[in-house]
This record gives C-alpha cells, structure tokens and sequence, in this order.
C-alpha cells in the first residue's frame, strides 16, 4: 500500500504546483491600483495655444522620478523639462518648452502607487488642431515582461514561505511538542524559512527594474538598488529580512535545546517560545500589511492590523496543513502523530477560519464599496473564486474533523489495550516459531560437529602410533585432537589458543559471529519498521485523513495562488470610482474629435415609461459646444417625451447647475447649439425625462469635459 501511495502523492503534489503557477501565468501584469481621475489638459482636448504645463492627477498618493512623466510632440520628441513637481501627492506636473508648434502632443506616465504597484499609461491632447503623430499612446503595461512575471513568482514564494514557517512552528508548539524531534517535519519548517529568506532577496533585486524600465539588466543595477532602498517597499523588505534572522535564531531553538528537553522541561519553554515566535511572526505580516493595500485609502490605521490577522490565520491554517500532511505521509513509523495532535490542529484551524471570516469580510467591504463590484471588477470576480475555493476547503475540513474522531476513538484505551494484546500474541507465535527453528538448527550443528570430533580423534591416534615423538606433535600440532582446530576441545568453542601459541578459528568464529549478529539486528529493525508502518498506513481511520488532509492541503495551494494575484490587482473600489469619473488607470485616448456621448437609462414608473436617452457633446471642449439628445424604447425605436431638460454642474468649483434647453427636432430627437463649458474638469450632465403629466425622473452621470 504505501508504495502505492507515494507515487500518487509525489503526481498529486505535482499536479497541484502546476496548476497554482499556470493560475499566476494567467494573471498577467499586476493591474494599476492608483487611477488616473483627472489631467490638464484633458484627454483627447483640443486646447487653442499650448500650456504652460501638464497636470495629471491620481485617486491615491504616488511616487516619481525625472522619468515618471513625459510629454511627446508628433515627431516623440520630448517637449518637457523632466522635472514633475507634486502637491499632496496625487496630483502632479511637469512644465513644457515654450512656442510649441500646433499638433497633437502624447502624455506618458509611469509611477508607482502607494500600495507599491506601478501605474502606467498614456493619452493625446492637441494644440490648435489633430494632427497625425508617429508618436503611440499605447504603451506597455507597468510590472510586464520577463521582470514582471519574475516578480510574481517571488511574491507567491514569500507567502508560500511565510505560512509554512510560520504554521509548521506552530503545529509543534501547539499541537505536536514531540513533532520538533520529526526529522521532516524540521525539514519543512526550515524549508519556508529558506524560501522566504530567498524571496525577499529576490524581490529586492528585481523592484527596481519592476517598477522601473522593466529590462533584466537593471536588475544588478546597484544604483538602482540604492534607490529602492529609500522607498517603503523597499524599507519593508529589509525589515523583513532582519526579522528573518531573528527567525532563525527561534527555528534553532525550536529544534535544538527544545526537542533535547523532557516532556515536563517542554512544557515550561512552550510558552516563551510561543510569545517570542509570535511577535516575530507578527512583524513578518507587518511587513505586507505596511506596503500594500491595507496601508493606504479608507481607515488604514484599523485595516492595517486587520490584515496582520488575516495572514497569521492563513499563515497558521495552510503551514499546519503542510506539517500535517509531511507527518502523515512521511513521518517514521515510530513516531505516528497521534490522534490528540491532529485533533488539537483541528480547533486551531478551526479558530484561524473565523479570524479569516471576520477579518476577509472587512478587507472585501473596504476594497470593493458595493456589491455590483463583486460581479463587474476584476477584483471582484476574483474575490468571489476566493470565497468559492474557502467555502470548499472548509467542507474538506469538516470531512478531516470526522476522520480525527474516528482516529481518536479507534485510540481510546480500550481498543489500544486490545490492539496491544493481539500485537503480543501475534509476537509471542513468532517468538515460539522462531525458537524452534534455532533449535532444530542447533541440534544439527551438533551432530555435524561429533562427527567431525570422532574423526580428528581417529587422525590424531593414527599421528601417535607412526611416530615416536608423535605425542608432542599431537599436543602442539594443528591435527591434535586436544586444542587443535578441528579438535572437540575447549579451543574451537571458547576461541582459545592452540597448547603450541597458534590460534585457534574460534576468535575469527567470534569476530564473525559479532558482525552478523549486528546485520541480523539492523535486519529485524527495518523488518519490524515495515510492519509498524504497514499496521499504521492499514489504519482506515488514518489512510482517511491523509486523503482528506492531502485534498485540504491540495485547496489550499489554489487557494494561496489566487490570493497573491488579488494583491497585484486593482480594488474594485478604485475601478469603479475610475469609470466614475470618465478615466481608469489604463487610460486609452478618446477620438481626435472629442466629442463625448453618455446613456442614460431611465424608468419613469408608468406604463411605457421606460428607455434610454443619449446626449452627444461636440467637441467637449471649454467653449462652445453642439449637444444632441437621442430618446429610445428598450427594444431600440425612436419615441417623443412631453418635456427634456439638461443641466450641468461642477460641484468641485461650485457651478451651476447651468440649464440647457434643446430643441425638438424630429421623432425622438433634440438639440442646442452653442451650450457654454466655462471650465474644463468633471462635470456631471442631468437629464430631465418627463413622461406624462405626473411622471418624470432625472439621472445622471459625471464626465471629463474640457
């Protein structure tokens, strides 16, 4: 059975790291998680003498250097000066050369967000007039390319790590105090310690270039290691590579003067041990906390400690899973974890998936706003295969609950007495099987060895009667039949020496005899090893739970995979307040013209009160605009309303609202001309739809216009 097992195991495991990677293939880049909300000149504007300067503004604080915005003339000459200056962090810009000719002009940005993630894009404005440019407002996403995918792999290896480490210290201390002395499940512990330490450093090197031009090259750039070192992140990562030393020092101690101690000596360092791996554990998941989503938007000083939580525990649930199912597949087959120690995991992992209940409903409400971003973000939908794969892996965890009650009653005391008396008796046949084979083994070494006594003692009269000296030689001789080799004396059993000094074959007998005892014992070790861990792996309770377990564990890794793609994508909060307000942190460039259209559906309440009005904006630029209305049913078909009233307002500079009244044209169609944009930014169009005398409604949207 167990070389049926391994086999599965070693193809499962296998099975279940490719699909984690081939999950984070798919990610792709790390997606923008500060969106641009805002810029001067707008996108796609059409300005009548060029500025003086670009502005771009972003929903969070962000990062720059000289390189972080740049302004290209139709030729991709760069027209600015490479020098952005900030206000407050969100918003940014960077002076133009004077006297640019008329055209259309590129802006590129590429910063970093204060959750660490780069943010990139481009968009076209132009001076007078369009006009072709050479110039692509397309460029390649922040956090791609070779780098990128380097980078994610680090990221899911340091959480890898950081749960095995730090669940597999705390599988021992809580659960298995004898499992510090298990040679594998040391193995695994020190294994996430060495995987995290390699993954920091790793992630170190390549932040730079991440973040930056995205080229291998820079990734042994020392200069621009320097400069990462001055940022937060990379502050975190130092920080968490000193905590990894002190880790160490808590791993040695664990494994060292911990297992040499006595059971009653164990239970006295278990709670030091305890406090000081858990502060150490602690300012590990502060590490993430303090450079990553929790450190920034809606009340960062409560969601920061909340994410250290919602590591721990899944930290504590996925390390245990990983000690537990090394020990149950792995572990000697004298020292079998026992049914105390898997039911004592149990109500930890039971206690770590209500801290991650509690502490992921907050992070999901603070990340997403609302429940329409569950199903129309990517962070969302993500968030919902998260939940799914949660909900999976808790009924997987109730499956293993059932399997360690079972184990634990198939070890209570009086099936364990009767499980030793059968184990006994099946000794004691042996042991009596095995004595008569000895005996009867004996019996006839002794009739060999008489025979062979009767015929020295022949030789030796033989030698006595041909030579008159013949007695000396038979008592010194090799063919004696006193202490000779093949004599009957004490010589040949006591190993003696022959009576003339030679030696006799009984000390060699004996050497011999010494060594193939010992094989014989090292034998019967390795038989009676075998046996216990087929009597162990015949267990049903516990062949059970090792499936389950192994399932669990299985989920977990999944699971792990599609958390560390959540942390590089954009919060559905952010997403949505992007679409809000007309920009999103991929920004593409609108049409030259610059015209904007907007639809609104609207629901009056009546009978036939429902359908969709469509205002177009042309050019939506500061100045004079042409506006056209569209009214149609839901099926599509053009129709009349009693009354149509736009309004405009820029609540962010107090204006308006400004009325606009159009003029019926044809079956379902208005119009104004010459409709006034005094200043360019978000302007939020009103519609008034009356259907009948009793029955309209307003609704909204917000754009970016001028």
């Amino acid at each position: 059975m167990t070389q049926t097992i391994a086999p599965r195991f070693r193809t499962l495991v296998l099975l279940l790291l490719a699909a984690a990677c081939a999950l984070l293939a798919g990610a792709g880049p790390a997606s923008a998680h500060a969106a641009l909300t805002g810029s001067d000149p707008q996108q796609g504007a059409v300005v009548d003498r060029a500025p003086a300067q670009v502005s771009l503004t972003f929903s969070e604080s962000v990062s720059v250097d000289d390189d972080s915005l740049r302004v290209l003339d139709p030729k991709g000459k760069r027209v600015d000066d490479g020098s952005p200056s900030g206000t407050g962090g969100t918003t940014y810009s960077v002076k133009l050369h004077t006297g640019l000719p008329d055209g259309t002009y590129t802006v590129t940005y590429q910063v970093v967000s204060a959750d660490s993630h780069p943010v990139a894009g481009a968009y076209t404005f132009s001076v007078g007039a369009p006009s072709d440019t050479s110039v692509s407002a397309s460029v390649q996403e922040a956090g791609g390319g070779f780098v990128g995918a380097l980078y994610g792999f680090g990221r899911y290896v340091s959480y890898a790590g950081f749960a095995v480490l730090v669940g597999g210290a705390a599988f021992v201390l809580a659960c298995w105090p004898r499992g510090s002395g298990v040679r594998v499940v040391q193995r695994v512990v020190v294994s996430g310690w060495l995987a995290l330490t390699a993954a920091t450093l790793m992630l170190l090197l390549l932040r730079g270039s991440y973040t930056g031009s995205g080229k291998a090259g820079d990734i042994v750039d020392l200069n621009l290691l320097g400069e990462v070192l001055q940022t937060k992140t990379g502050a975190a990562l130092v920080s968490r590579l000193l905590l990894l030393a002190a880790a160490a020092l808590f791993v040695a101690v664990l494994f060292g003067a911990y297992d040499k101690r006595e059971d009653e000596e164990k239970r006295d360092l278990t709670f030091g041990l305890a406090v000081g791996g858990a502060v150490v554990a602690s300012g590990l998941a502060a590490t993430w906390a303090m450079s990553e989503h929790a450190s920034v938007g809606l009340q960062a000083g409560l969601a920061m400690p909340a994410d250290i939580v919602h590591l721990l525990a899944v930290a504590t649930w996925f390390g245990g899973l990983t000690a537990l199912l090394v020990a149950l597949y792995r572990g000697p087959a004298d020292t079998p974890v026992p049914a105390v120690a898997v039911r004592r995991f149990s109500r930890v992992a039971f206690g770590s998936v209500v801290a991650l209940v509690v502490t992921g409903t907050y992070q999901s409400w603070r990340q997403l706003g609302s429940w329409t971003a569950f199903t129309e973000t990517r962070y969302g939908q993500l968030l919902l295969v998260k939940i799914g794969l949660v909900a999976v892996l808790v009924g997987i965890a109730y499956l293993s609950r059932r399997w360690t009650a079972q184990l634990a009653g198939a070890a209570s005391p009086g099936v364990v007495r009767q499980r030793e008396q059968g184990e006994k008796h099946e000794k004691d046949q042996k042991g009596e099987k095995a004595e008569k084979e000895r005996v009867g083994a004996s019996s006839g070494r002794g009739n060999e060895k008489a025979k062979g006594s009767e015929k020295a003692a022949g030789s030796g009269k033989a030698a006595a009667s041909g030579k008159a000296t013949g007695g000396s030689k038979g008592s010194g001789g090799a063919k004696g039949a006193g202490a000779g080799t093949k004599g009957t004396g004490t010589g040949a059993k006591a190993g003696g020496k022959g009576a003339g000094g030679g030696k006799g074959p009984g000390s060699a007998n004996g050497s011999g005899g010494s060594q193939r005892a010992a094989q014989l014992a090292r034998q019967r070790a390795a038989v009676d090893a075998a046996r216990q861990k087929r009597q162990r792996d015949a267990d049903p309770n516990r062949f059970g739970l090792r499936r389950s377990v192994l399932a669990e564990a299985g989920v977990a890794v999944v699971l792990l995979a599609v958390t560390t793609v959540l942390t590089q994508t954009e919060p559905g909060r952010t997403e949505q307040e992007a679409k809000a307000t007309g920009a999103s942190s991929a920004t593409t460039p609108a049409p030259s013209t610059g015209a904007l259209t907007l639809d609104m559906p609207f629901d009056t309440g009546s009978q036939n009160g429902k359908g969709v009005v469509r205002v177009e904006l042309d050019p939506a630029r500061v100045g004079a605009n042409e506006m056209h209305l569209y009214v149609e049913r839901p099926d599509g078909t053009a129709f009349d309303l009693p009354e149509v009233k736009v309004a405009l307002t820029q609540e962010a500079k107090d204006i308006g609202p400004l009325p606009v009244a159009p003029d019926h044209i044809t079956t379902g169609h208005w119009s104004a001309s010459g409709v006034q944009i005094p200043i360019g930014g978000d302007w939020e169009v009103s519609v008034t739809v009356r259907t009948s005398d009793i029955d309209q409604v307003t609704v909204s949207k917000n754009a970016q216009i001028g």
